[in-house]
This record gives C-alpha cells, structure tokens and sequence, in this order.
C-alpha cells in the first residue's frame, strides 16, 4: 500500500513516507500518554508535563549533531540504528517503575528522534530529481503533519484500553519492523566529498539565514499546540479543537494545491507570501472578535502559511546546499524548528499567563514581519516547486 501520489517516485520514496509518517505517530502518541501514565504514578500536572520539554531539548540539540553525522557515515546507518535507539526506549518506557527515570530518559530520545527526522528528509530530499524536488518535498512533508494529527487521537484512545506497557510494546515491534525495513532499502549512502572534512562539519553559512526566517516563525507558533484549546475551553466554545483541527487541513490542502498542481514556482518567489499568509491567520487569532468562528478561519489561513514555509525552506535549502551537506543544512532548520517551537511556547505562554491570550497570538504575529523581510533576501534556488 503506497500513499497516494509516492508511487511515482519509486519505492524507496514510497517506503520513506511511511518511514517518516510512523516516527511521528510514534513520537506524538508518546506526548499526551506519558503525561497520563505519569500522573497515574503520582506526578502533579506541572510535573507531568516536563517529558516533552526534555524530550524537544534533546531533539533539537541533537538536530546539530545527527544532521552532520548522516553526511559523515551515510543516511542509511544514521536510519538504521536512530530507528533500533527508538525501539528500545519503547521497550525501556514499559517497565520504568519511577517518574525521574522518564525525565532522563526523555532528551535522549528526542537525540535519536532528530536523526530520524533529519536523515530521512536529507536522504529524500538528494535522491530526488532537481525538475520534481519541489513536488516531492511537498508530497513527503504531509506525511509528518498526518502523523502529527493521528499520533495523539491513537494514543489517548488506547490508553484506557490497552494500558501504557501495551502501546510502549506495540510501537517498540513497529519501529524494530522499520528498521529492517530501512537496512534493506536501497540508496543513503555517504556522498564523498571533493575535499573531505574532518569532524562532523558545519552547515554552509548561507544556511543560517534561512535557519533565522524559520526561528522567527516557530516562535509564533510555539503557543499553538499547548494553549489554543485551552483559550477555547475557558470561552466555552462548542468545538474546543477547532483550531489544531482546521491547522492541519489547511496544512495538508495547500501543501496538495502547490505540491500538486503541477506548477513551477521558485521556492525563494512563494516562501514571502506564504509568510505573509502565517502572520495573517495568527494575528486573526489575536485581534478578530468573536470565538468559534476565529479560531476556524485562523487555523485555516495560518495552517496553510506555516505548513507550506516550513516544505519551502526545506526545498529551498536542500536545493541549494551540496550533496555532502544535506544532513547538516536540514539539521540545523530543524534545530531552528525545535528552539522557536520551545521558546515560543515559553516565553508567549508567559505573556499569555500575565496579559491574556489575545496578547500573546498579536506578539507571535508581531514576529513574523522580520521574518518576511528577511525572506526577501534569500536567491533564487536553481530548480523550482510545485
């Protein structure tokens, strides 16, 4: 079974989509179970809580360290043996009898999650034809916005059903299935260097440009997840999950209108418009009267604007970068995503705490505008998206 559209690309872009669509069902199921499985061990909510901030510490860390070594030794073993860390940190999480162990635990495998994610959009990303890297992309990107959105609603469901020990078991078996998987897959190998490198290596430092747009970004969006429901509970609105829910449709539906459409569009041309799309849904968020009806429109719009920057940076970047420095130049945007994600979440879940929501949705607008302009420095990319 193949995701609609992988098949053209060929098998082993059909077995990384799936690939990288379980990593995030299985690493987004872990956020809200073990806060559950916690407090069922007698941790306070704050205290329930710290697993996924040590978690996207270690991530996106490791993000600096797994992107240079995938070019040093190859994506395959980078894969490979990221996928087997992750199997055993399922099985290990089955049969922790105290909550301190979790916390320890935790960076550590953010640290292997982040090889997986880098070392399978840096192998994906060079193995594509320049003329159809845009459209992959755009196609491979809405694998983790689907694990994203199914990872949770799985875990909670089988949580009271199943108990925590049996989930930790089941993915430890999938992941373990994913590694044989990856061992036999053709391609990721080390791309040798004209002059080779000692040590891990740094990203080109062009790369820090587009690593700064993306922080600029994340940062707005870091309060999405943890407080958009909560703004909505404390209003009463009908439908408390609006806004995640129709962020993830307008995520998937642009990424298929531009993916898609058989358009050619330089990356470097749309990444400002699709800026400009984010830092409107968000300030909706902010400023729009009314409550039900905000939440949808804003989540459409900035779904469709953050979404689609983040598949057109990457686009841009591995575009751009050479073939021995995928691994390091998508390490360091994901390191971009993960530090924006959590200072945003901290420090506008602050302002939030101290001045009300609507204050903190208007700042993590605000901060978009230097990325925009920002955005319009970057030069064109060789190829073009869409």
């Amino acid at each position: 079974m193949s995701a609609p559209g992988t098949r053209s690309f060929g098998p082993s872009f059909t077995a990384l989509w799936w690939f990288y669509f379980l990593s995030f069902v299985a690493g987004f199921l872990l956020f809200p179970v073990v806060p559950l499985h916690l407090r069922d061990l007698g941790a306070a909510i704050a205290e329930s809580g710290r697993f996924q901030s040590a978690f996207w510490l270690g991530s996106g860390l490791g993000c600096l360290v797994s992107g240079p070594l995938g070019d040093r030794v190859g994506q395959r073993p980078l894969l490979s043996w990221a996928t087997l860390a992750a199997a055993g940190f399922f099985v290990a999480y089955a049969f922790l009898p105290v909550r301190w162990a979790f916390f320890l635990l935790a960076p550590l495998h953010g640290l292997m999650w982040s090889a997986l994610r880098t070392g399978a959009l840096a192998w994906v990303g060079g193995s594509l034809i320049p003329e159809r890297r845009g459209e992959g992309l755009a196609l491979f990107g809405m694998a983790a916005p689907a694990g994203v959105a199914i990872g949770p609603l799985l875990g909670v469901w089988l949580y009271p059903r199943v108990g925590f020990q049996a989930i930790c078991l089941a993915f430890a078996v999938v992941l373990a299935g994913l590694f044989l998987v990856v061992r036999n897959l053709p391609g990721g190998e080390r791309v040798s260097a004209v002059q080779p490198r000692r040590g891990l290596g740094w990203p080109d430092p062009w790369v820090f440009g587009p690593a700064l747009i993306l922080f600029l970004l994340c940062l707005g969006d870091g309060p999405m997840a943890p407080y958009s429901a909560q703004e909505a509970r404390g209003l009463g609105l009908y439908w408390p999950s609006a806004y995640l829910t129709c962020f993830a449709i307008g995520m998937v539906g642009m990424r298929l209108l531009l993916g898609l459409s058989g358009r050619r569009v330089s990356p470097a041309r749309l990444i400002p418009w699709m800026l400009a799309l984010a830092l409107l849904g968000n300030l909706l968020l902010g400023v729009m009267p009314g409550g039900q009806t905000r939440h949808i429109l804003s989540g459409l719009l900035y779904g469709s604007g953050f979404g689609m920057s983040q598949t057109l940076m990457f686009t841009h970047v591995i575009g751009r970068a050479k073939a021995d420095r995928h691994g390091a130049a998508v390490g360091a945007l994901y390191f971009a995503f993960d530090a924006g994600i959590a200072l945003g979440s901290l420090g506008l879940g602050w302002v939030m705490q101290a001045a009300g929501f609507r204050w903190g949705w208007t700042l993590g607008a605000l901060l978009v505008v230097p990325a925009i302009l920002l955005s319009l420095r970057l030069k064109e990319p060789e190829t073009a998206v869409g």
